[in-house]
């Protein structure tokens, strides 16, 4: 099932079964969301959520249900004979892609994220208690192809004045594009203008995941897919620019709980999730959860200093859209012989976007 830019593929099915074994033959749709573990659920209270819930009559089909067949319908009906009935759903557009928050080392069970469920039956009607014998179930996935037309370089900076210097340190940091796909290297483009007495003594360059879980109340998961730290120097009244390259792989980051994945299928690998494309008024909540990415670039200046950050946003893996934001945090860490030793933290924000489709 593709997400394009402009519309959602149909899905498109093949039942084989003895139509004269069977008096009906009913098939549902479910997107659900699951924020629990299956061993929780007590007391008839699961921690689970329906986004949505289709049902139609696949047998004997209903004349105004019937939709045209697909080519790969009819190969398969002309393969498999009478015993083949093919049904189609058509799906809202404000769905959820499939995501799925990596368990820890610990959790058992099912994990939380957001899946789609085909569950076909056979029953008198489509109210009636599902029992298994009766029942076959396929879990399937919804991802999203990348924009056709990327948006601007994304592009971010900042700059901080020291208490005893003149001048400022300036921080420009960029993108060479706002979308990458899995597996893509990240260049990311620092430019350090340093006028102060100050020396910068160190960079940390990190590429971060944003999970924000859309339900009952909001909470965020925050993991880092991608980390460089370098010892350059920025000397006192001097500039320095150079591209930091970082490519984030599910690989090395297996053990994070939380992190949020592409849909995964059984016995199938994933990918660190797509970027989650809002539409213009869709409800949040119905989207379960919102991935985006942040690279994030920080400078520690020399005792007495300043530490200064920058983020910025990329279109990356599997789609991802960020958010310029611009941060101010200080903080006071010892008092020694009377003397405050200060380090300041400025922090800026810069967004891209991460995908695994490319529309053809």
């Amino acid at each position: 099932m593709m997400k394009g830019h402009s519309g959602l593929e149909p899905l498109s099915f093949i039942m084989i079964f003895h139509s004269f074994l069977l008096s009906s033959v009913f098939v549902t749709l479910t997107c659900a969301f699951r924020y629990g573990r299956e061993d929780l659920d007590v007391l008839g209270l699961t921690f689970r959520k329906d986004l949505f819930v289709a049902n139609i009559q696949a047998f004997p089909p209903v004349p105004e249900d019937k939709k045209r067949l697909t080519r790969l319908q009819e190969r398969l009906i002309k393969k498999l004979g009478e015993h083949a009935h093919p049904f189609t759903f058509e799906i809202p557009l404000n769905l959820p892609c499939s995501v799925t928050l990596q368990p820890g080392p610990e959790d058992t069970g099912k994990a939380c994220g957001v899946d789609f469920e085909v569950k076909a039956f056979c029953s008198e009607n489509v109210q009636d208690k599902i029992h298994k014998r009766n029942s076959v179930r396929l879990v399937i996935r919804k991802v999203q192809y990348a924009p056709e037309k990327p948006g601007p370089q994304p592009m971010a900076e900042t700059t901080r004045q020291f208490l005893m210097s003149d001048k400022p340190l300036h921080l420009e940091a960029s993108l060479d594009k706002e979308i990458y796909y899995h597996g893509e290297p990240i260049s990311v483009n620092v430019h350090v203008t340093n006028n102060t007495n100050k020396t910068v003594k160190k960079m940390k360059i990190s590429v971060r995941q944003y999970a924000d879980i859309c339900l009952f109340n909001t909470a965020q998961y925050r993991c880092p897919v991608a980390t460089e730290e370098t010892d350059d120097v920025v000397a006192p009244s001097s500039t320095f620019c150079k591209v930091y390259t970082l490519t984030p792989f599910l690989n090395n980051n297996r053990e994070k709980r939380g992190l949020a994945l592409d849909g995964k299928l059984k016995h199938e690998d994933t990918n660190l999730a797509s970027s989650t494309l809002l539409r213009e008024g869709a409800n949040k909540e119905i989207l379960g959860i919102i991935v985006s990415y942040k690279v994030k670039v920080k400078l520690v200046v020399s005792r007495g200093g300043y530490a200064l950050y920058t983020y910025i946003l990329v279109l990356g893996y599997a789609l991802y859209t960020y958010i310029l934001v611009l941060e101010y945090a200080l903080y006071t860490y010892i008092l020694v012989l009377g003397y405050a030793l200060y380090t300041y933290i400025l922090v800026l924000e810069l967004g891209f976007k991460h995908t695994s489709w490319c529309q053809s």
